[in-house]
């Protein structure tokens, strides 16, 4: 009897911790990956061993069913552990009293995006947790763990995100912008909704410094879910409130004029001689499910306008209308291989592309889009060219200034 009970123990023990390191495992970083595959891998060895020399019988098949419904629950209680696990991003202590009038210049909060240089879910934790409560329809609870092991293996094939380097570089420029302008009453400072730090916390720095007014610029094109969720930390603050402190925000940049020019600039500087009437331009967006447009159809509505506008620039330009075109990486249509096909079958010798909603280079634009572009059939001559994010380009870098500019006026 002493030996029914502790082998049904034991069983119970290693499906529990199968289903454990089946999460571990696909959810981790790269460093401990292989550590939970080993154990995952000794947990299954155990409970198959197991199964096969103690159970015979009906007692087989129950103790098979007992163990996918254990392995099941380990799975789920892992999952929820990390699904649920806290951003651990933090803001510094408030050091400024209350209606301190401060040192009379003005702070811009460079607000973007963001994506952490190596591998870390938090931001789509994080991202998760917003849709769930919206009530909003995404990957299946029980799925999400799969959905980050895709994440991680996109950071390990390219071997980083260049997101954040790139959005320093930005930043950087800008501020030398407006210093070769002569103005020296701004202090500029990085933040991002998915790294360090948030705007929230760039803020309260800001304020620490002495900053009187506060200008939020929010480099995204267009209002969605992740404009509103930043504001909606540095309002969480109340600094006008506490400290009579103005904030005031840019705005996105689907309407910008600078913005738009950049990429029929940047097209022709990699044509290298080529002929434009050969062409293919492709403007591939991100993309959100049809039912998200009920909660935020500026998102798809301002990317199609800005992406079209660019086209209209392009066409103008003297590319064929023909061989222009645009796509969405996720839940829309077209997709990025149908219209290189297309191009293909209407005689393009080449197709550049654009992840034309993306600010900076990320795993989108490093990853996600080359691959789906990738999967296209067509002819061996004929080349694909990845021309990226906007990055620190100088149109981009003006757009921003321009931006910034109109919020400085009294």
């Amino acid at each position: 009897m002493l030996w029914l009970v502790f082998r049904w123990l034991i069983l119970g023990l290693l499906s529990v911790s199968l289903g454990n390191f089946i999460v571990s495992y696909l959810t981790s970083h790269p460093l401990r990956m292989s550590l939970y595959l080993t154990l995952g891998w000794i947990s299954l060895t155990g409970m198959v061993s197991l199964l096969a020399i103690t159970f015979r019988g009906w007692w087989l098949g129950a103790a098979a069913i007992a163990s996918l419904a254990l392995l099941t629950c380990g799975y789920w209680t892992a999952a929820k552990r990390v699904l649920e696990r806290d951003d651990p991003r933090g803001v510094p202590d408030r050091l400024r009293s209350p209606g301190d009038p401060g040192e009379g210049h003005t702070a811009v909060i460079y607000f973007t995006h963001g994506e952490p240089q190596t591998y870390d879910p938090i931001g789509w934790i994080n991202q998760f947790r917003e849709f769930d409560e919206q009530q909003i329809r995404f990957v299946p609870f029980f799925v999400r763990p799969l959905f980050l092991h895709k994440l991680r293996g996109a950071y390990l094939k390219v071997g980083g995100s260049n997101h954040r380097r790139v959005h320093t570089d930005m930043m950087a420029s800008l501020e030398a912008a407006f210093r070769r302008d002569g103005d020296d009453r701004l202090r500029f400072y990085l933040s991002f909704l998915d790294d360090e730090p948030r705007p929230d916390a760039a803020v309260i720095q800001a304020l620490n410094d002495g900053a009187s007014k506060i200008i939020l610029a929010e480099v995204f094109l267009t209002i969605s879910n992740h404009t509103a969720e930043g504001e909606h930390l540095v309002d969480a603050l109340r600094v006008e409130e506490q400290f009579g402190v103005s904030i005031k925000r840019t705005g996105p940049l689907w309407d910008s004029a600078l913005l738009r020019r950049m990429f029929v600039a940047r097209v022709n500087d990699h044509l290298d001689g080529a002929d434009k009437a050969s062409t293919a331009i492709l403007l591939v967006g991100h993309g959100q499910p049809d039912e998200w447009d009920i909660e935020w159809g500026t998102e798809t509505s301002q990317e199609v306008a800005f992406r079209q506008a660019v086209l209209d620039l392009l066409v103008d330009d003297g590319f064929s209308p023909e061989l222009v075109g645009l796509a969405w990486m996720e839940f829309k249509s077209p997709k990025p291989a149908e219209c290189v096909e297309t191009f293909a079958s209407r005689g393009a010798k080449r197709v550049l592309y654009f992840s034309a909603a993306i600010s900076a280079d990320s795993i989108h634009s490093q990853f996600d889009v080359p691959k789906l572009i990738d999967e296209a059939v067509v002819p061996a001559g004929i080349e694909r060219i990845n021309l990226g994010a906007w990055n620190n380009d100088p149109l981009v870098i003006q757009a921003i200034k321009e931006r910034i500019e109109e919020q400085m006026t009294p």
